[in-house]
């Protein structure tokens, strides 16, 4: 079951960004919710900018974010959700540049499911992508930010602890949390090697 990122947040400001107490590590904003510029097909690069120069950008900014937003309200409206209703969308933006989206899948054998952010790593890797910058999450919440699931934190966690993981709301509000944060003293592949 999705958990709500509720924890130290007060309303939307007129400018509609939701606003942080505590906002010495997350990071609050607003993405255009209109229909916007055009898409790149899926897997391809979001701009010409996000390239080779996404290795020492710390995160998305700019046409980028708006793009890696957008995307994943688009997977969104791909989810397949007869039983819990509940659409979910993840875009995952690679170090070198490249979005790949995914959305949830359930099946009727319920432990079958997989969440939108797997798949989104998923098809990554299936296209030999393992470094990732950062993930926006979308469903249709209303006033909750939605989080990812333990499950896919975990996932996450794979293929590092130092990336930025966009929480979004459907007004186009969303916070940014260090995956570091979402998983703290988190168990990774280095850690088999102190065995």
């Amino acid at each position: 079951m999705r958990k709500r990122a509720k924890r130290g947040l007060r309303a939307p400001s007129a400018s509609g960004a939701g606003m942080l107490r505590d906002a010495g590590r997350a990071r609050a904003g607003r993405y255009s919710v209109g229909a916007g510029h055009p898409v790149p097909p899926p897997g391809k690069s979001l701009t010409r900018a996000c390239g080779a120069g996404m290795e020492g950008s710390v995160r998305p900014q700019g046409e980028r974010l708006q793009l890696l937003l957008r995307r994943c309200r688009e997977a969104k409206a791909c989810a397949y959700c007869p039983y819990s209703r509940f659409p979910v969308g993840a875009a995952l933006l690679t170090a070198g540049g490249e979005i790949f989206s995914g959305c949830n899948v359930e099946n009727a054998c319920y432990s079958l499911g997989v969440c939108a952010e797997r798949t989104a790593i998923q098809k990554a890797i299936s296209e030999g992508h393992t470094r990732f910058r950062a993930m926006a999450i979308a469903s249709d919440m209303g006033t909750e930010f939605i989080v990812p699931c333990g499950a896919c934190r975990q996932v996450m966690r794979e293929f590092g602890k130092d990336w930025d993981v966009y929480l979004t709301k459907p007004d186009g509000t969303y916070i940014v949390k260090k995956l570091d944060e979402l998983l703290p003293l988190s168990f990774g592949p280095e850690d088999l090697k102190k065995a």
